[in-house]
């Protein structure tokens, strides 16, 4: 069973960067999709940003131009870089993984996701 463990969060003013990072205990296979998610406070879990196979990206309207994902093979890594950060970005993060399903699946809808991790706070002050 693949675990997930996110990293890299914090607190940052509007304007400023951070990067979340989400380390899997194992290789995973060609077709398998990680994600990260987000909960913001009163709201339910949503998809921000998710990469099939390690190069199909795929991005929420709301974070597009402005966050990035990414992964590294080698380090068993995936990463969430993101920029222009606004306080409506204040959430707690999650990432997930998926191992098998397609390249069709929704890879931005969290009940397609089978292992996540716990989650890591950011706070963006105005």
């Amino acid at each position: 069973q693949v675990q997930v463990e996110e990293s890299g969060g914090g607190s940052v003013q509007a304007g400023g960067s951070l990067r979340l990072s989400c380390s899997a205990s194992q290789s995973t296979y060609s077709d398998h999709w990680l994600g990260w998610f987000r909960q913001r406070p009163g709201k339910t879990r949503e998809g921000v940003a998710a990469i099939y196979a390690g190069r199909d990206t795929y991005y929420a309207d709301s974070v597009k131009g402005r966050f990035t994902i990414s992964t590294d093979v080698g380090k068993r890594t995936m990463y969430l870089h993101m920029n222009s950060l606004q306080p409506d970005d204040t959430a707690m993060y999650y990432c997930a993984a998926r191992v098998l399903g397609g390249s069709r699946l929704d890879g931005l809808w969290p009940d397609n996701y089978h292992h996540w991790g716990q989650g890591t706070q950011v706070t963006v002050s105005s």
